[in-house]
């Protein structure tokens, strides 16, 4: 796609949001240090963002359907940086948990709505991939914005790093106001009809797609840095290189799910869930071995992103008559997709089944949501010819 300022400002947002989700998990120990807890007290900032974001996704779309959608996510935006202010002048575990809750609920409804913006902005045959190039913040945050907060958190302190995530929500403001077009508010809105809409069939199984897509990465990738460690006998450059890697790997499948999408989102489906199950496979025998292990690792974060476009279009698609609210709530349904994943690979760690039991327990997850896409198509009607 040629740049498209208003989708860039999109993407603009999304790398803020993908730092303030992800760059916590980096500075836990020096935030427990600061702030006189636990590692697993600390680990709770990251479960209630997740929380949050589950909760805020319909709440913010449904009690915001009559507001223009510049001046949404413009508000969205502004209530993330006004979260990231708070948590970067926390002087308490409460204070922080609080402004990390605070800050949480403009994530669905940014992404939700900022979906049907992007794509609303493309060509017809290019709507997948304007969706992919507003996701392409949040991966590309993964890669740059998340490691330099890390170490910003560890040099300078953790809440400079705040400081930067609050500046880019400015940022983030100022270019969606530059950029987006103004549109009229919707006429009317009914937030009861938006919700029978969300649960017809084809909807929830688009949703169930897309917990089970996210699951299958989370079971693994929330135990990476163990996995590298004991399975591969990892050094910590080696794991930081990985993380690196596993993040190109993720920018690369994003850009790639959103070009074939726009060719056929099933077909893209099927193809990145098929390619996921064996790359966890794979990886699960060749965790022993440094070299295989990080081809794995690249091409595992290209299989896990490139399901984002195309799951993003197929629940936009299979609710159209509340298209806001069903891409909100997706956003939703890929965090809990994230606290199964997490709870089934600790679940297979628990019972003692070692780390490549963790990758054959992602591989069954895409597996199923495969299966689940096989059951989901519609049989061709017969062709009679007449007599």
């Amino acid at each position: 796609m040629k740049p498209n300022l208003p989708i860039l400002a999109l993407a603009v947002g999304a790398f803020g949001i993908g730092v303030t989700e992800f760059a916590p998990m980096g500075m836990l120990p020096v935030i427990a240090g600061d702030l006189g807890v636990s590692i697993p007290v600390a680990g709770l900032l990251i479960s209630a963002y997740a929380f949050g974001v589950m909760l805020g996704a319909p709440l913010m779309t449904l009690t915001t359907g009559r507001v223009p959608k510049r001046t949404l996510l413009i508000g969205l935006m502004a209530i993330f940086t006004v979260g990231n202010v708070l948590a970067a002048v926390s002087t308490s575990y409460g204070m922080l948990l609080a402004a990390r809750l605070i800050t949480s609920l403009n994530h669905g409804a940014f992404f939700g709505v900022g979906a049907i913006v992007a794509a609303d902005l493309a060509p017809e045959n290019k709507r997948a991939g304007a969706v992919a190039t507003m996701f392409m913040g949040l991966t590309i945050a993964n890669v740059v914005g998340v490691p330099l907060a890390t170490w910003a958190g560890d040099q300078i302190g953790w809440r400079v790093s705040f400081w930067g995530i609050a500046g880019l929500g400015i940022l983030a403001m100022i270019a969606l106001r530059l950029t987006l077009p103004k549109v009229a508010a919707p006429a009317s809105g009914n937030a009861l009809a938006e919700l029978k809409v969300l649960g017809r069939g084809p909807v929830l199984a688009a949703l169930a797609l897309t917990v089970i897509g996210s699951s299958a990465m989370f079971t693994v990738f929330t135990y990476i840095t163990p996995i590298l460690q004991r399975e591969t006998h990892a050094s910590i450059g080696f794991v930081t290189a990985m993380l690196v890697t596993y993040g190109v790997g993720l920018t690369v499948g994003n850009w790639l799910g959103g070009k074939f999408a726009d060719r056929s989102v099933e077909g893209t489906l099927i193809a990145t869930l098929a390619s996921l199950t064996a790359l966890l496979v794979a990886l699960a025998f060749a965790m022993p071995f440094a070299g295989a292990t990080a081809v794995l690792i690249f091409l595992w974060g290209v299989a896990s992103f490139a399901l984002v476009p195309p799951l993003q279009m197929r629940v936009m698609a299979a609710a159209s008559g509340a298209p806001n609210l069903a891409s909100a709530v997706n956003i939703g349904a890929f965090n809990l997709g994230n606290a199964i994943g997490a709870a089934l690979g600790g679940g297979v760690i628990g019972a003692g089944l070692g780390f490549p039991a963790v990758a054959l327990a992602g591989a069954a997850a895409s597996a199923t949501g495969l299966g689940l896409l096989a059951l989901l198509r519609q049989p061709a009607p017969l062709q009679v010819r007449p007599s």
